[in-house]
């Protein structure tokens, strides 16, 4: 990235966002809605089957934030958080002015969807969540609505300037599954914090009651704008909705009729309206955590690759070992895990990411058949094991998560899930039959003498002969 006159300006803001900042980062997080109500529709219940196999996908985060590498959307807002850190030389006011003002300096010239959908591919991952547009309003498509979008800035006159129709095609390519990441509320829509008033928090800023006719002019905004992506960019798998402050009773955008118009489009969609308990959250979505126990209705944890959802400087991610075993909890309690990747502000996956990502899809080549398409167990752990079953054959895997220096043991042993009598137990990365014994309800695996070390997890099929 280029030094442009807004870096020396935003070092210390950056410093302060990302030192000491972990995976137990404090933060805004979604909590999850209070119960699951299974949708009705037949199709859409197909799908959701459908995308319960996929297991593992990605959350692209860009937009104006990536340019300097912040947190996305959230230092405009003015809530006195710690999380929510901004220029403290600058007003309020101003730093508004100069983070908007980034749409004229959002210039991603080496935007390159295929890369992306490539590496997520090589990841092993099977669904891509794109976002058209975050709480700050800037849009990632070419909306008729606004002109408040990469499309109107500088890379106006790139010939892939309606980016999310590119970044949709790319992963399509791949046989993924796509879905549109829409925040319900806009920041710089003038009938959602309106500049007559103050913007004192994230929600709407001026009585709803007060001002009726504002408020509807944003509900057939927000409708306008999701129709534009269920009618103008192919096949849409999922609309994944954020900003679940907006919803009844006090911000009522009506989801019965944008749901109803979004599947006269999509028949079959997936819809996502995060954190709201009812027929339009047909998953949940926990966020940055794993449910303490095993679900059984769909779920999926959204958790960063690094510390932030979008692309930062100096960033620390997660290891691919690491990335590996946050999968193999979410599967073996029945969820799904979608991983956050931020791309460059020029517009593609940084090598160290790619690296990090190619490392999980090797992992996944070889022990893929005991994370897609699995299935839950009763008896899901045993200390630092994790058990899944497949989807059709009388088999179960056991996942091995190493200590953190990688060392492994001659024999692993578990409580439970004890196989029949005569059951071929396999190491799936060689595939060689382990010797293993039974006492009661526990089961000893002897580990080969050469195998001393493994920073990945090691996965074992047990299936009778």
């Amino acid at each position: 990235m280029k030094k442009r006159h807004f870096n020396k300006l935003m070092m210390p803001l950056c410093a302060l966002l990302f030192s000491g900042m972990g995976y137990s980062q404090q933060g805004f997080v979604h909590e999850s809605s209070d119960g699951y109500v299974w949708p009705e529709e037949k199709a859409v219940r197909e799908k959701l089957s459908e995308w319960q196999d996929l297991k593992f996908g990605v959350l692209l985060h860009w937009g104006l934030y990536s340019v300097p590498g912040i947190v996305e959307s959230w230092s405009i807002c003015s809530e006195d958080v710690d999380w929510i850190p901004r220029d403290s030389t600058m007003k309020y006011e101003e730093y508004k002015k100069w983070y908007w003002g980034l749409k004229d300096l959002f210039n991603p010239e080496q935007f390159n969807p295929e890369q992306w959908s490539r590496v997520m591919e090589q990841a092993g991952m099977k669904y891509a969540i794109f976002t058209t547009k975050h709480h700050d309003g800037f849009n990632l498509f070419d909306t008729r609505e606004s002109d408040f979008s990469i499309a109107k800035g500088p890379f106006a006159n790139h010939p892939r300037a309606d980016v999310a129709r590119y970044v949709f095609d790319a992963f399509r390519q791949k046989d993924f599954m796509v879905g549109a990441y829409f925040s319900k509320p806009d920041w710089h829509s003038q009938y959602y914090w309106w500049d007559y008033f103050a913007t004192p928090n994230r929600n709407v800023n001026y009585r709803i009651e007060r001002h009726p006719q504002r408020w509807e002019k944003f509900k057939q905004f927000t409708f306008n704008q999701i129709e534009e992506l269920m009618t103008r960019y192919g096949e849409i798998d999922i609309l994944w909705l954020d900003g679940g402050w907006v919803a009844p009773p006090r911000q009522e955008i009506n989801m019965d009729k944008i749901a109803a118009m979004a599947r006269e489009h999509q028949p079959d969609l997936l819809i996502v309206d995060r954190t709201i308990r009812g027929r339009h959250e047909n998953y949940q979505t926990p966020e940055r955590s794993i449910p303490e126990k095993q679900l059984t209705h769909p779920w999926e944890s959204c958790i960063p690759l690094s510390s932030d959802w979008g692309w930062i400087p100096d960033a620390k991610f997660k290891t691919a070992d690491q990335v590996a075993a946050l999968l193999i909890e979410v599967v073996a309690k029945g969820g799904n895990l979608l991983l956050g990747v931020g791309p460059t502000p020029e517009g593609i996956i940084q090598p160290e990411v790619e690296e990090i990502l190619k490392e999980v899809g090797v992992w996944l080549d070889t022990n893929g058949e005991a994370v897609y398409q699995a299935r839950i167990t009763p008896h899901y752990r045993s200390g630092n094991i994790w058990f899944t079953a497949h989807k059709e054959k009388p088999l179960m895997y056991a996942h091995l998560l190493p200590d953190t220096a990688g060392e492994l043991p001659a024999a692993i042993e578990w409580e439970g899930n004890r196989p029949a009598k005569g059951s071929r137990v396999v190491l799936l990365e060689t595939g060689k039959k382990m010797k293993w014994v039974s006492n009661g309800d526990r089961t000893r695996v002897f580990l080969p003498r050469k195998l001393q070390k493994s920073s990945m997890p090691l996965v074992f099929a047990f299936e009778p002969e």
